[in-house]
């Protein structure tokens, strides 16, 4: 029972941190919280470094989309 209660907690969890990485762009702060919500995959080994990064840089960023900029640098994908 507890194990199955973990799971859902990490699901939910997962879930909302899936939210704040799509926080819409131009809202104050939101580059720094798609960053921090970055960070939750980046420590889950559900996002690589190099993707990270792109978060980093966006992070003071608020209008900044990090997509585009994941695509140019192919980012994730082998090279």
């Amino acid at each position: 029972m507890a194990g199955e209660a973990e799971n859902l907690d990490a699901e939910a969890e997962a879930a909302e941190q899936w939210q704040l990485v799509n926080t819409p762009l131009g809202e104050p702060w939101s580059g720094r919280t798609r960053y921090a919500a970055a960070m939750f995959f980046f420590k889950r080994g559900e996002m690589n470094a190099e993707t990270l990064e792109v978060y980093r840089i966006c992070a003071r960023l608020d209008s900044e989309n990090p997509l585009p900029i994941i695509r140019d640098r192919s980012v994730g994908k082998d090279r």
